[in-house]
Protein backbone atom coordinates (compact mmCIF):
# COMPACT_ATOMS: atom_id res chain seq x y z
CA UNK A 1 0.00 0.00 0.00
CA UNK A 2 2.80 2.39 0.95
CA UNK A 3 4.65 1.88 -2.35
CA UNK A 4 1.39 2.60 -4.19
CA UNK A 5 0.97 5.85 -2.27
CA UNK A 6 4.59 6.75 -2.99
CA UNK A 7 3.98 6.17 -6.68
CA UNK A 8 0.86 8.33 -6.51
CA UNK A 9 2.71 11.16 -4.77
CA UNK A 10 5.54 11.00 -7.29
CA UNK A 11 2.98 11.17 -10.09
CA UNK A 12 1.79 14.52 -8.73
CA UNK A 13 5.20 15.72 -7.57
CA UNK A 14 5.93 19.37 -8.34
CA UNK A 15 7.34 22.52 -6.81
CA UNK A 16 5.36 23.99 -3.94
CA UNK A 17 6.14 26.28 -0.99
CA UNK A 18 6.61 24.95 2.54
CA UNK A 19 4.02 27.50 3.70
CA UNK A 20 5.61 28.92 6.81
CA UNK A 21 3.49 31.96 5.94
CA UNK A 22 0.75 32.91 3.52
CA UNK A 23 1.31 34.74 1.29
CA UNK A 24 4.84 33.33 1.10
CA UNK A 25 7.95 35.52 1.18
CA UNK A 26 8.57 35.48 -2.62
CA UNK A 27 5.26 37.31 -2.97
CA UNK A 28 6.16 40.18 -0.65
CA UNK A 29 6.36 43.42 -2.63
CA UNK A 30 9.44 45.64 -2.95
CA UNK A 31 7.10 48.62 -3.44
CA UNK A 32 5.76 48.09 0.06
CA UNK A 33 5.58 51.37 2.02
CA UNK A 34 8.04 51.11 4.90
CA UNK A 35 6.05 53.66 6.93
CA UNK A 36 3.31 51.03 7.12
CA UNK A 37 5.43 49.05 9.56
CA UNK A 38 5.51 51.97 11.98
CA UNK A 39 1.72 52.09 11.82
CA UNK A 40 1.55 48.36 12.53
CA UNK A 41 3.96 48.73 15.45
CA UNK A 42 1.98 51.60 16.93
CA UNK A 43 -1.18 49.51 16.63
CA UNK A 44 0.30 46.54 18.48
CA UNK A 45 -1.72 46.03 21.66
CA UNK A 46 0.15 46.44 24.92
CA UNK A 47 -1.94 43.78 26.65
CA UNK A 48 -1.07 41.05 24.11
CA UNK A 49 2.42 39.50 24.30
CA UNK A 50 4.58 39.55 21.16
CA UNK A 51 7.31 37.23 19.90
CA UNK A 52 10.82 38.21 18.82
CA UNK A 53 13.09 36.62 16.24
CA UNK A 54 16.78 37.61 16.28
CA UNK A 55 18.94 36.65 13.30
CA UNK A 56 22.69 36.06 13.52
CA UNK A 57 24.00 35.91 9.92
CA UNK A 58 27.42 34.38 10.61
CA UNK A 59 29.07 31.00 10.96
CA UNK A 60 32.71 29.89 10.99
CA UNK A 61 32.43 27.53 8.06
CA UNK A 62 29.81 27.22 5.33
CA UNK A 63 27.89 23.96 5.26
CA UNK A 64 27.09 23.15 1.65
CA UNK A 65 23.48 22.17 2.34
CA UNK A 66 22.67 25.45 4.12
CA UNK A 67 19.76 27.51 2.85
CA UNK A 68 20.06 30.23 5.50
CA UNK A 69 21.01 33.85 5.03
CA UNK A 70 24.51 33.65 6.49
CA UNK A 71 28.16 34.42 5.82
CA UNK A 72 31.17 32.33 6.79
CA UNK A 73 33.94 34.16 8.59
CA UNK A 74 36.85 32.88 10.65
CA UNK A 75 37.26 36.30 12.28
CA UNK A 76 35.04 37.41 15.15
CA UNK A 77 35.33 41.14 14.42
CA UNK A 78 32.48 41.14 11.83
CA UNK A 79 30.23 39.56 14.46
CA UNK A 80 31.20 42.24 16.99
CA UNK A 81 30.44 44.99 14.47
CA UNK A 82 27.12 43.39 13.60
CA UNK A 83 26.06 43.18 17.24
CA UNK A 84 26.49 46.96 17.55
CA UNK A 85 23.98 47.48 14.74
CA UNK A 86 21.67 44.75 16.02
CA UNK A 87 21.53 46.55 19.39
CA UNK A 88 20.68 49.75 17.53
CA UNK A 89 17.87 48.13 15.56
CA UNK A 90 16.32 46.72 18.74
CA UNK A 91 16.43 50.16 20.34
CA UNK A 92 15.03 51.86 17.22
CA UNK A 93 12.07 49.50 16.97
CA UNK A 94 11.32 49.96 20.65
CA UNK A 95 11.44 53.73 20.26
CA UNK A 96 9.11 53.62 17.25
CA UNK A 97 6.56 51.75 19.36
CA UNK A 98 6.99 54.27 22.14
CA UNK A 99 5.87 51.95 24.93
CA UNK A 100 7.37 48.74 26.23
CA UNK A 101 5.86 45.64 24.64
CA UNK A 102 5.57 42.39 26.56
CA UNK A 103 7.41 39.39 25.08
CA UNK A 104 6.36 35.76 25.52
CA UNK A 105 8.78 34.08 23.10
CA UNK A 106 12.27 34.79 21.71
CA UNK A 107 14.02 32.74 19.04
CA UNK A 108 17.68 33.15 18.05
CA UNK A 109 18.37 31.83 14.55
CA UNK A 110 21.06 32.07 11.91
CA UNK A 111 23.64 31.39 10.73
CA UNK A 112 24.97 30.22 14.03
CA UNK A 113 23.85 32.13 17.14
CA UNK A 114 26.34 29.93 19.01
CA UNK A 115 29.09 31.94 17.27
CA UNK A 116 28.39 34.80 19.70
CA UNK A 117 30.79 34.92 22.66
CA UNK A 118 29.28 34.34 26.13
CA UNK A 119 29.63 37.93 27.37
CA UNK A 120 28.26 39.30 24.10
CA UNK A 121 25.22 37.03 24.31
CA UNK A 122 24.53 38.12 27.87
CA UNK A 123 24.85 41.77 26.83
CA UNK A 124 22.44 41.17 23.93
CA UNK A 125 19.81 39.61 26.22
CA UNK A 126 20.27 42.44 28.74
CA UNK A 127 19.69 44.90 25.89
CA UNK A 128 16.52 43.08 24.81
CA UNK A 129 15.21 43.21 28.37
CA UNK A 130 16.02 46.90 28.55
CA UNK A 131 13.69 47.60 25.62
CA UNK A 132 11.06 44.89 26.05
CA UNK A 133 9.24 43.42 29.00
CA UNK A 134 10.30 39.78 28.75
CA UNK A 135 7.88 37.61 30.70
CA UNK A 136 9.41 35.48 33.49
CA UNK A 137 8.03 32.33 31.85
CA UNK A 138 8.94 33.34 28.29
CA UNK A 139 10.33 30.60 26.08
CA UNK A 140 13.77 31.69 24.91
CA UNK A 141 15.09 29.35 22.22
CA UNK A 142 18.44 29.30 20.49
CA UNK A 143 19.76 27.34 17.51
CA UNK A 144 23.16 25.81 18.24
CA UNK A 145 26.00 24.35 16.22
CA UNK A 146 27.39 21.55 18.43
CA UNK A 147 30.86 22.17 16.97
CA UNK A 148 30.88 25.67 18.47
CA UNK A 149 28.95 25.02 21.68
CA UNK A 150 31.13 25.27 24.80
CA UNK A 151 30.33 25.00 28.48
CA UNK A 152 31.05 28.72 28.91
CA UNK A 153 28.47 29.55 26.25
CA UNK A 154 25.88 27.18 27.73
CA UNK A 155 26.43 28.74 31.16
CA UNK A 156 25.79 32.15 29.58
CA UNK A 157 22.61 30.88 27.92
CA UNK A 158 21.32 29.52 31.20
CA UNK A 159 22.12 32.75 33.03
CA UNK A 160 20.39 34.76 30.30
CA UNK A 161 17.22 32.69 30.66
CA UNK A 162 17.41 30.40 27.63
CA UNK A 163 14.88 27.59 28.02
CA UNK A 164 15.18 25.63 24.75
CA UNK A 165 18.16 24.64 22.61
CA UNK A 166 17.80 23.43 19.04
CA UNK A 167 20.88 21.53 17.89
CA UNK A 168 21.79 21.28 14.21
CA UNK A 169 22.57 17.58 13.91
CA UNK A 170 21.67 16.91 10.23
CA UNK A 171 23.21 13.40 10.07
CA UNK A 172 25.62 11.24 12.09
CA UNK A 173 27.17 9.31 9.19
CA UNK A 174 30.76 10.43 8.54
CA UNK A 175 30.56 9.99 4.75
CA UNK A 176 27.39 12.05 4.56
CA UNK A 177 28.92 14.71 6.81
CA UNK A 178 31.95 14.99 4.53
CA UNK A 179 29.69 15.29 1.48
CA UNK A 180 27.98 18.35 3.00
CA UNK A 181 31.11 19.88 4.58
CA UNK A 182 29.89 19.43 8.15
CA UNK A 183 31.97 16.84 9.99
CA UNK A 184 30.44 16.54 13.45
CA UNK A 185 31.17 13.41 15.53
CA UNK A 186 28.47 11.95 17.75
CA UNK A 187 30.38 12.77 20.92
CA UNK A 188 30.09 16.52 20.23
CA UNK A 189 26.31 16.30 20.17
CA UNK A 190 26.32 14.03 23.21
CA UNK A 191 28.48 16.44 25.21
CA UNK A 192 26.36 19.44 24.18
CA UNK A 193 23.16 17.70 25.30
CA UNK A 194 24.74 16.54 28.55
CA UNK A 195 26.02 20.03 29.38
CA UNK A 196 22.76 21.76 28.46
CA UNK A 197 20.86 19.50 30.83
CA UNK A 198 23.44 19.99 33.55
CA UNK A 199 22.79 23.74 33.36
CA UNK A 200 19.04 23.31 33.54
CA UNK A 201 18.20 23.73 29.85
CA UNK A 202 16.01 20.64 29.61
CA UNK A 203 14.00 21.44 26.48
CA UNK A 204 16.13 20.15 23.62
CA UNK A 205 15.33 19.86 19.92
CA UNK A 206 17.30 18.21 17.12
CA UNK A 207 17.26 19.19 13.46
CA UNK A 208 17.96 16.32 11.06
CA UNK A 209 17.88 16.23 7.27
CA UNK A 210 16.97 13.61 4.69
CA UNK A 211 17.78 13.75 1.00
CA UNK A 212 21.48 14.46 1.61
CA UNK A 213 24.20 13.04 -0.67
CA UNK A 214 25.15 9.48 0.15
CA UNK A 215 22.27 8.79 2.51
CA UNK A 216 20.75 5.31 2.44
CA UNK A 217 17.93 3.73 4.40
CA UNK A 218 20.54 2.11 6.64
CA UNK A 219 22.50 5.28 7.35
CA UNK A 220 19.31 7.23 8.06
CA UNK A 221 18.04 4.54 10.40
CA UNK A 222 21.37 4.61 12.23
CA UNK A 223 21.40 8.41 12.48
CA UNK A 224 17.82 8.63 13.72
CA UNK A 225 18.43 5.83 16.23
CA UNK A 226 21.48 7.70 17.57
CA UNK A 227 19.44 10.90 17.80
CA UNK A 228 16.55 9.21 19.61
CA UNK A 229 18.99 7.60 22.07
CA UNK A 230 19.80 11.09 23.36
CA UNK A 231 16.06 11.59 24.05
CA UNK A 232 15.48 15.12 22.74
CA UNK A 233 11.96 16.47 23.29
CA UNK A 234 11.57 17.22 19.60
CA UNK A 235 13.12 15.99 16.38
CA UNK A 236 12.55 17.93 13.18
CA UNK A 237 13.26 15.74 10.17
CA UNK A 238 13.41 18.18 7.28
CA UNK A 239 13.75 17.35 3.61
CA UNK A 240 16.94 18.86 2.19
CA UNK A 241 16.08 21.59 -0.31
CA UNK A 242 18.64 21.53 -3.13
CA UNK A 243 18.34 25.01 -4.67
CA UNK A 244 21.73 25.80 -6.24
CA UNK A 245 20.13 28.53 -8.37
CA UNK A 246 19.47 30.38 -5.10
CA UNK A 247 22.43 29.25 -2.97
CA UNK A 248 25.63 29.01 -5.02
CA UNK A 249 27.54 27.00 -2.42
CA UNK A 250 25.10 24.13 -3.00
CA UNK A 251 26.85 23.66 -6.35
CA UNK A 252 29.66 22.06 -4.32
CA UNK A 253 27.37 19.12 -3.56
CA UNK A 254 27.68 16.27 -6.03
CA UNK A 255 24.17 16.06 -7.46
CA UNK A 256 24.63 12.49 -8.71
CA UNK A 257 24.94 11.42 -5.07
CA UNK A 258 21.63 12.97 -4.05
CA UNK A 259 18.76 10.52 -3.45
CA UNK A 260 16.00 10.83 -6.04
CA UNK A 261 12.40 11.61 -5.09
CA UNK A 262 11.46 7.96 -4.60
CA UNK A 263 14.49 7.32 -2.41
CA UNK A 264 13.75 10.44 -0.36
CA UNK A 265 10.32 9.06 0.50
CA UNK A 266 11.90 5.76 1.55
CA UNK A 267 14.35 7.62 3.79
CA UNK A 268 11.54 9.56 5.41
CA UNK A 269 9.43 6.49 6.03
CA UNK A 270 12.38 4.59 7.53
CA UNK A 271 13.06 7.40 10.00
CA UNK A 272 9.38 7.86 10.76
CA UNK A 273 8.97 4.21 11.72
CA UNK A 274 11.92 4.30 14.10
CA UNK A 275 10.66 7.45 15.78
CA UNK A 276 7.18 6.03 16.13
CA UNK A 277 8.66 2.90 17.69
CA UNK A 278 10.59 5.08 20.13
CA UNK A 279 7.33 6.71 21.26
CA UNK A 280 7.52 10.00 19.39
CA UNK A 281 4.29 11.63 18.21
CA UNK A 282 4.21 12.71 14.58
CA UNK A 283 3.32 16.38 14.04
CA UNK A 284 2.55 17.81 10.61
CA UNK A 285 5.01 17.32 7.78
CA UNK A 286 8.28 16.81 9.59
CA UNK A 287 8.15 17.03 13.38
CA UNK A 288 8.28 14.24 15.93
CA UNK A 289 7.81 15.06 19.61
CA UNK A 290 7.62 13.25 22.92
CA UNK A 291 4.04 12.70 24.15
CA UNK A 292 4.56 14.99 27.16
CA UNK A 293 6.04 17.84 25.09
CA UNK A 294 4.09 21.10 24.86
CA UNK A 295 3.88 20.72 21.09
CA UNK A 296 2.05 17.41 21.48
CA UNK A 297 -0.35 19.13 23.89
CA UNK A 298 -0.87 22.01 21.46
CA UNK A 299 -1.52 19.55 18.63
CA UNK A 300 -4.13 17.64 20.62
CA UNK A 301 -5.91 20.81 21.70
CA UNK A 302 -6.01 22.28 18.18
CA UNK A 303 -3.66 25.15 19.03
CA UNK A 304 -0.63 24.15 16.95
CA UNK A 305 0.85 27.05 14.98
CA UNK A 306 3.22 27.36 12.05
CA UNK A 307 5.58 30.28 11.50
CA UNK A 308 8.94 31.00 9.90
CA UNK A 309 10.71 28.61 12.26
CA UNK A 310 8.30 25.79 11.38
CA UNK A 311 5.80 24.24 13.80
CA UNK A 312 5.59 26.09 17.08
CA UNK A 313 3.67 26.55 20.31
CA UNK A 314 4.19 30.31 20.09
CA UNK A 315 0.70 31.83 20.24
CA UNK A 316 1.70 35.48 19.92
CA UNK A 317 -0.20 37.30 17.17
CA UNK A 318 2.78 39.55 16.44
CA UNK A 319 6.32 38.44 15.59
CA UNK A 320 9.01 41.13 15.30
CA UNK A 321 12.17 40.14 13.43
CA UNK A 322 15.61 41.69 13.89
CA UNK A 323 18.65 41.39 11.65
CA UNK A 324 19.15 41.01 7.89
CA UNK A 325 16.49 38.88 6.15
CA UNK A 326 14.39 38.67 9.35
CA UNK A 327 10.64 38.55 8.72
CA UNK A 328 8.05 40.21 10.94
CA UNK A 329 4.42 39.17 11.13
CA UNK A 330 1.60 41.47 12.22
CA UNK A 331 -2.16 41.05 12.18
CA UNK A 332 -2.26 43.32 9.13
CA UNK A 333 0.59 41.77 7.14
CA UNK A 334 4.23 40.77 6.80
CA UNK A 335 7.48 42.62 6.20
CA UNK A 336 11.07 41.49 5.68
CA UNK A 337 14.39 43.20 6.35
CA UNK A 338 16.92 43.48 3.57
CA UNK A 339 19.03 40.30 3.36
CA UNK A 340 22.09 42.31 2.36
CA UNK A 341 24.29 42.88 5.42
CA UNK A 342 25.90 46.05 4.04
CA UNK A 343 22.54 47.57 3.16
CA UNK A 344 21.17 46.56 6.55
CA UNK A 345 24.11 48.22 8.31
CA UNK A 346 23.72 51.45 6.29
CA UNK A 347 20.02 51.64 7.16
CA UNK A 348 20.63 51.17 10.86
CA UNK A 349 23.45 53.73 10.91
CA UNK A 350 21.12 56.24 9.25
CA UNK A 351 18.34 55.50 11.71
CA UNK A 352 16.16 54.10 8.93
CA UNK A 353 14.08 50.96 8.90
CA UNK A 354 15.91 48.08 7.15
CA UNK A 355 12.61 46.71 5.79
CA UNK A 356 13.00 45.92 2.08
CA UNK A 357 9.63 44.40 1.20
CA UNK A 358 6.30 43.41 2.64
CA UNK A 359 2.63 42.82 2.02
CA UNK A 360 -0.66 43.97 3.55
CA UNK A 361 -3.20 41.20 3.94
CA UNK A 362 -6.58 41.35 2.30
CA UNK A 363 -9.62 39.57 3.73
CA UNK A 364 -9.17 36.96 1.01
CA UNK A 365 -5.54 36.46 2.09
CA UNK A 366 -6.68 35.85 5.66
CA UNK A 367 -9.24 33.27 4.58
CA UNK A 368 -6.72 31.38 2.48
CA UNK A 369 -4.09 31.67 5.19
CA UNK A 370 -6.47 29.99 7.62
CA UNK A 371 -7.18 27.17 5.17
CA UNK A 372 -3.50 26.59 4.41
CA UNK A 373 -2.52 26.75 8.08
CA UNK A 374 -5.11 24.10 8.96
CA UNK A 375 -3.88 21.85 6.16
CA UNK A 376 -0.22 22.25 7.07
CA UNK A 377 -0.76 21.74 10.82
CA UNK A 378 -3.47 19.08 10.82
CA UNK A 379 -3.76 17.72 7.29
CA UNK A 380 -7.43 18.61 7.14
CA UNK A 381 -9.72 21.63 6.78
CA UNK A 382 -13.42 22.33 6.84
CA UNK A 383 -13.99 24.91 4.12
CA UNK A 384 -17.38 25.77 5.62
CA UNK A 385 -15.56 27.48 8.48
CA UNK A 386 -13.92 29.87 6.07
CA UNK A 387 -16.95 30.51 3.91
CA UNK A 388 -18.82 31.60 7.02
CA UNK A 389 -16.07 34.02 8.02
CA UNK A 390 -16.36 36.01 4.80
CA UNK A 391 -19.46 38.17 5.19
CA UNK A 392 -21.10 38.65 1.83
CA UNK A 393 -18.38 36.63 0.11
CA UNK A 394 -19.39 34.45 -2.83
CA UNK A 395 -16.21 32.45 -3.26
CA UNK A 396 -16.92 28.85 -2.30
CA UNK A 397 -13.61 27.34 -3.49
CA UNK A 398 -15.30 25.04 -6.00
CA UNK A 399 -12.45 25.52 -8.49
CA UNK A 400 -9.83 24.64 -5.88
CA UNK A 401 -11.69 21.53 -4.75
CA UNK A 402 -12.21 20.49 -8.36
CA UNK A 403 -8.44 20.76 -8.96
CA UNK A 404 -7.90 18.07 -6.31
CA UNK A 405 -9.72 15.35 -8.30
CA UNK A 406 -6.48 13.71 -9.38
CA UNK A 407 -5.23 13.56 -5.79
CA UNK A 408 -8.57 12.13 -4.67
CA UNK A 409 -8.52 9.49 -7.41
CA UNK A 410 -5.05 8.39 -6.33
CA UNK A 411 -6.11 8.22 -2.65
CA UNK A 412 -3.76 10.98 -1.52
CA UNK A 413 -6.70 13.14 -0.44
CA UNK A 414 -10.35 12.64 0.45
CA UNK A 415 -13.17 15.16 0.10
CA UNK A 416 -16.38 14.72 2.09
CA UNK A 417 -18.72 17.65 1.65
CA UNK A 418 -16.76 20.71 2.74
CA UNK A 419 -14.07 18.69 4.57
CA UNK A 420 -10.73 17.97 2.88
CA UNK A 421 -8.42 15.42 4.49
CA UNK A 422 -4.91 14.44 3.43
CA UNK A 423 -3.95 10.75 3.70
CA UNK A 424 -1.90 10.52 6.91
CA UNK A 425 0.48 8.03 5.32
CA UNK A 426 1.68 10.70 2.87
CA UNK A 427 1.86 13.97 4.85
CA UNK A 428 3.91 15.59 2.06
CA UNK A 429 0.68 15.78 0.04
CA UNK A 430 -0.39 18.61 2.36
CA UNK A 431 1.79 20.95 0.32
CA UNK A 432 0.01 19.95 -2.88
CA UNK A 433 -3.40 20.64 -1.37
CA UNK A 434 -2.24 23.91 0.19
CA UNK A 435 -0.86 24.99 -3.18
CA UNK A 436 -4.34 24.57 -4.69
CA UNK A 437 -5.54 27.38 -2.41
CA UNK A 438 -2.55 29.65 -3.07
CA UNK A 439 -3.77 32.43 -5.35
CA UNK A 440 -0.25 33.85 -5.70
CA UNK A 441 1.53 30.70 -6.81
CA UNK A 442 3.22 30.80 -10.19
CA UNK A 443 4.11 27.14 -10.91
CA UNK A 444 6.48 27.94 -13.75
CA UNK A 445 8.74 30.07 -11.59
CA UNK A 446 11.68 28.18 -10.10
CA UNK A 447 11.19 29.44 -6.53
CA UNK A 448 10.41 26.35 -4.51
CA UNK A 449 11.46 22.76 -3.91
CA UNK A 450 9.69 19.61 -5.01
CA UNK A 451 7.07 18.19 -2.68
CA UNK A 452 8.75 14.74 -2.60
Amino acid sequence: MMSCLHAALLKHNRQAPRYTSYPTAPNFSKTFAVDTVSTWLEGTALDAPVSLYIHVPFCKKMCWYCGCNTKATAQYSPVENYLVHLHSEIAQVSERRGECLTVSHIHFGGGSPSYIKPDDFKALMDHVRMHFNVMPNAEIAIELDPRETTEAKIAAYAKAGVTRASLGVQDFDRNVQEAINRVQPFHLVYEAVKTLRAYGIEAISFDLLYGLPGQTVKTVRDSVSHAAALAPDRIAFFGYAHVPWMKKHMQLIEEEKLPDASQRLELFDAARQILRDRGYVEIGLDHFVRPDDSMATAYKSGRLQRNFQGYTTDYAKTLIGFGPSAISSFAAGYCQNTPDLRNYTECIKAGKSPVAKGIELSNEDRRRRGIISSLMCYGTVNLADYRAKCAGGEENFDAEVNSLKGLVKDQLVSVAGSIITVNKNVPHACRLVAAAFDSYLQPRQQQHTQVA
